[in-house]
């Protein structure tokens, strides 16, 4: 898998209207109340898309960081080529970073926490939009019963996996993780958990009791 290569089937992913009207709006919501002491990263940017609307929201600079060549040059915000869990950022340098649709196409999780509570200084934050575990989880999908009713089965939810999906002539690896794991690796990483949101599935006939996404967000511990 190759994320110059998948450029154009994100470029087409992001074109569906729930980003502006799910996505989005769940990484403001936990962004509210935020106040960056500096400038922020977006860990991931694609295109940019989000960049004015968190720019907006927290009054401050975001620069972007992504991997893929032929996205970074769409940004209409500074950005650096480079890839998680790798960044050229120095050492408590930012006011917070977040990171969208992105964790759970990361190998190592552990990593991620990790360089993200290196650049960011003690007080800021880090929020995180991403595919809900129970829907990630290898093996996880809808089915239907004998008189024609849509159930759920969860897969392998409490088992670290990865799942291969097609994205256009390519293919897309999602790496599973528990919320548990999430939570706990982050911990561990020095970062304390403020909030956690929960939306559905939204697409019209979908059930309203399946997680779709869920977003985090973290406050960088302080030293003892």
């Amino acid at each position: 898998m190759s994320w110059e290569n998948l450029a154009d089937w994100w470029l087409g992913e992001v074109r569906d209207p729930a980003y502006d009207g799910v996505v989005t709006p769940l990484l403001l919501e936990l962004l509210e109340g935020v106040e960056a002491g500096g400038a922020v990263a977006d860990l991931g940017a694609g295109e940019g898309r989000v960049i004015p609307a968190v720019s907006d929201r927290l009054r401050v600079a975001v620069v972007g960081l992504e991997v893929s060549e032929s996205l970074a040059v769409l940004v209409e915000a500074p950005v650096v080529v480079a890839s998680l869990p790798n960044s050229p950022f120095a050492g408590g340098s930012l006011g917070g970073a977040y990171a969208v649709l992105v964790l759970d196409h990361l190998p190592d999780h552990d990593a991620f926490f990790g360089e993200a509570g290196r650049v960011v200084q003690p007080g800021g934050f880090l929020a995180i939009v991403s595919n809900h575990p129970v829907w990630t989880a290898p093996g996880s999908t809808p089915i239907s019963d004998e008189d024609g009713e849509i159930l759920w089965r969860p897969g392998s939810y409490f088992e670290s996996g990865e799942t291969v999906e097609p994205a256009g002539e390519d293919q897309v690896v999602f790496f599973h993780r528990s919320v548990s794991d999430i939570l706990n690796t982050a911990s561990a990483a020095g970062w304390d958990l403020l909030r956690m949101v929960e939306k559905p599935h939204h697409d019209e006939g979908a059930d309203p009791g399946i997680p779709r996404l869920v977003g985090f967000r973290w406050i960088r511990r302080r030293p003892a």
